[in-house]
């Protein structure tokens, strides 16, 4: 029977929307992490074919046929690049984006990620780094006896040492869009590569057309709002006891039939 089979599929959508749903509340705390949500298609649905019927009008014809669909399937956990609260830390070298736009970093392998985690810190050579320490963009050093690092809106790092009136300029932090954000590949650690469905990475200086700007001693939270996944939580449950039912149903009607 159908049915048995449309319920099983309807079962595991919904198994695989709850594991999601985990995945953003076990993220709530996570810097810069951004939302999944779940998208579902319908299966291909049998055709069960009967003659046309003549309309009363003249040459009218109402089209015959019955289409019983066969269930459902995931089709893609996609992201929500919604902007999400920014925290005041303190911490000089706490970089949150306002507005669109991702920080470029460099892998241990050479090759560029891309993340808006901006919880960086010094290593032992004074390069600012990411928590695992990652160089960030173009690999910006701080020169020992710096007094005071400064990050202005538009990406400029600055340095201020003592017995100087001006500060040094150490670099430039930039930017990266892309033409879909949602094309972008989660590679762990709040990190996202560049695929063929992103598209190609457009740099540019924060504050520029089109691009965020940052804010220093902040941190951008995760856009997880509890209270909604865990509404969505309960109706992906019911829809599951739901479908479970539907099998129970199922097993009572084949029961009486072979009966």
């Amino acid at each position: 029977m159908n049915p048995l089979y449309i319920a099983a599929t309807g079962m595991v959508a919904q198994q695989e929307r709850v594991d999601m749903i985990a995945n953003n509340l076990a993220n709530m705390n996570t810097t810069g992490y951004q939302r999944r949500r779940a998208a579902f298609n319908d299966l291909l649905y049998e055709d069960n074919k009967r003659p046309n019927s003549k309309h009363s009008r003249a040459n009218g014809i109402v089209p015959g046929g019955v289409k019983a669909g066969l269930g459902v399937h995931s089709a893609a956990f996609y992201r929500v690049v919604e902007q999400g609260n920014l925290a005041q830390t303190g911490n000089p070298f706490d970089v949150a984006i306002q507005g669109s736009g991702y920080i470029p970093v460099t892998l241990a392998n050479g090759e560029t990620a891309y993340t808006r985690a901006g919880a960086f810190q010094l290593d032992q050579d004074g390069q600012i780094v990411t928590h695992d320490g990652l160089t960030v963009g173009p690999g910006i050093a701080v020169p020992p006896g710096a007094i005071e690092v400064t990050i202005n809106n538009s990406g400029e790092v600055f340095a201020s040492f003592e017995g100087q009136d001006q500060p040094l300029n150490l670099g430039q932090i930039n930017l990266v869009r892309f033409p879909n954000e949602g094309g972008l590949t989660a590679v762990g650690d709040s990190l996202f590569q560049e695929t063929t469905a992103s598209g190609a990475p457009l740099v540019g200086a924060p504050g520029t057309a089109g691009f965020g700007t940052l804010l220093q001693g902040f941190l951008e939270s995760s856009n997880v709002n509890p209270v909604e996944e865990i509404a969505n939580m309960v109706k992906a449950m019911r829809a599951y006891e739901l479908s479970s039912k539907v099998i129970q149903t199922a097993d009572q009607m084949m029961s009486t039939k072979s009966s």
